[in-house]
């Protein structure tokens, strides 16, 4: 009975909100590319959301075959003379609504629409919930100073309020680690307000383990700065701030992700900030624990690491593709078909290594505890 009521648990607290999120975030995507796919008078035989064997579907008036498939970890738009899934050119064909018949402008428009898609969604998402909720934030203060810590050896102080680092605004505390986990290694300049006086404090952060809000171990730089019944601040947005805020909040999101990535490659990031679906799927039943705000928020996350991660231009991915069109672009012709088969291959074996890379890190977390 137990073990019966541990998995259901498991069951509707973790995979169902996971399955949830990731449904619309990747309905959004593909949708992107049937838009505009349509648009271009290009016929698109199926609109998957999942891989593999169909479960339930309808085909439309127009032939398109809308269905949903038994692996739920993505999905796709399949036309008409693509030779897969992965939208690898097929045979040549004179049907008009052939997508290799378009002209390149079209075809780029078409795959950079996905992407496009899941900005827009975000920043749409991220709009409604600052305008109708505004935008909670923990205070940029320190509670306390760790010892023998950055911080401590740059003279900060309890009660400190963070004003900026480097130049950069700081409004809240979420603003200090997005900045400082970047950083390992350099010095930062800080601006500090203490009891009314700004000065300036230099602090070189150090890579540490901690565990974060849930419950997650992370290898991270830090200052050493910690939080001690941290003052929530809520800022209100009129309709025009809010998608200020939104758009603002997605570029963040954006410079992050693409600051870390390139930290992985220098060293100076760790990569066991790489996770896979198991990670995903618990952070989505954490986040569902705390509501349908919070769950929705992380929609919006996700579906802009999704829209930025398919913008790599790795062969499979949509960034590969517009990788393939540039090139196509300079040379005035496609590039061979054998040429883009090596390259497909390269980019799957990229992406499942990436990804059984993201799940080997996922259950390390699990079995550390």
């Amino acid at each position: 009975m137990d073990f019966l009521a541990a998995t259901g648990g498991t069951l509707m607290g973790t995979v169902v909100p996971f399955l949830v999120v990731l449904t619309v975030v990747v309905f959004v995507h593909e949708l992107g590319h049937f838009w505009v796919a349509r648009r271009a008078g290009v016929a698109v035989s199926v609109f998957s959301i999942g891989f593999g064997p169909e479960l339930m579907g309808r085909t439309d008036r127009k032939g398109t075959r809308w269905k949903l498939s038994a692996i739920p970890l993505g999905g796709y738009v399949r036309f008409i003379d693509d030779a897969n899934a992965a939208s690898q050119p097929g045979q040549k064909s004179s049907d008009p609504g052939a997508f290799q018949s378009k002209g390149l402008g079209a075809r780029a428009a078409v795959v950079a629409a996905g992407p496009a898609a899941n900005f827009l969604f975000a920043i749409a998402v991220l709009t409604v919930l600052f305008y109708a909720f505004g935008k909670p934030m923990i205070a940029p203060v320190a509670g306390a100073i760790e010892p023998d810590s950055p911080a401590a050896e740059a003279g900060f102080l309890p009660g400190d309020r963070i004003l900026a680092i480097d130049g950069r605004l700081i409004e809240s505390f979420a603003d200090i680690q997005r900045v400082v986990m970047l950083q390992n290694g350099v010095e930062l300049a800080i601006d500090v307000d203490r009891s009314g006086n700004r000065l300036t404090l230099h602090a070189t952060p150090r890579s540490r383990e901690i565990v974060d809000g849930f419950g997650e171990k992370q290898i991270v730089p830090v200052l050493g700065l910690r939080q001690i019944n941290p003052t929530v601040e809520l800022r209100s947005f009129g309709a025009v701030g809010a998608v200020r805020e939104a758009v603002g909040e997605t570029w963040s999101i954006v410079d992050s992700t693409l600051s870390s990535v390139a930290g992985m490659f220098s060293g100076r990031t760790s990569t066991t900030q790489i996770s896979g679906p198991i990670g995903i799927a618990r952070v989505s039943g954490q986040v569902a624990a705390l509501g349908l705000i919070p769950l929705i928020n992380l929609a919006a996350i996700l579906s802009i690491s999704i829209g930025l991660i398919n913008l790599f231009p790795i062969p499979m991915l949509d960034g590969g593709h517009l990788a393939f069109y540039a090139v196509e672009a300079l040379r005035g012709r496609p590039l061979p078909e054998r040429a883009q088969e090596i390259g497909f291959g390269i980019g799957f074996a990229i992406v499942l290594g990436l990804m059984a890379f993201g799940v080997l890190n996922d259950i390390a977390k699990i079995a550390s505890g």
